[in-house]
C-alpha cells in the first residue's frame, strides 16, 4: 500500500512539473488545488478507520495552514518583483512561512 501511495503522490507532482514547462499558470493552479490535501485525507481516513475527530483535526490544521502558505507565496512574489534571485526569495519566504507556521502551531492545537 505504501508504494501505491508513493506512486500516486509522485505522479501528481510530475504532472504539475510537466504542465509547468508549457503552461506555468495552469500548473500553479493544479498545484494549489486541494489534490494533495485530498490524497492525504484519503490516506489518513483509511489508516484511522474513519475517526471523525482525527480527520477534523487534520482539516482544521489545513484550513488555518493556508494563511502561512499564502504569506509564503506573497513574499515570493514581492521578493521576485524586487529583483531578488529565486534561492534568496525562497529563503526569505521560507522564514516568513516558518514564523507563520510557529504561530499556527501555537494557535491551532
Amino acid at each position: 500500500m505504501f508504494l501505491v501511495k508513493l506512486l500516486i503522490s509522485n505522479l501528481i507532482i510530475i504532472a504539475c512539473v510537466l504542465l509547468g514547462r508549457r503552461w506555468p499558470p495552469v500548473a500553479g493552479l493544479i498545484a494549489a488545488m486541494p489534490l494533495t490535501t485530498l490524497i492525504v485525507l484519503i490516506w489518513l481516513y483509511s489508516e484511522s478507520y474513519g475517526d471523525s475527530a482525527f480527520i477534523e483535526g487534520y482539516l482544521r490544521g489545513v484550513f488555518w495552514g493556508l494563511l502561512p502558505t499564502a504569506a509564503f507565496f506573497m513574499a515570493m512574489i514581492v521578493c521576485l518583483r524586487k529583483g531578488l534571485n529565486v534561492p534568496l526569495a525562497v529563503v526569505i519566504s521560507g522564514l516568513i512561512w516558518l514564523a507563520g507556521a510557529g504561530i499556527h502551531r501555537w494557535w491551532v492545537r
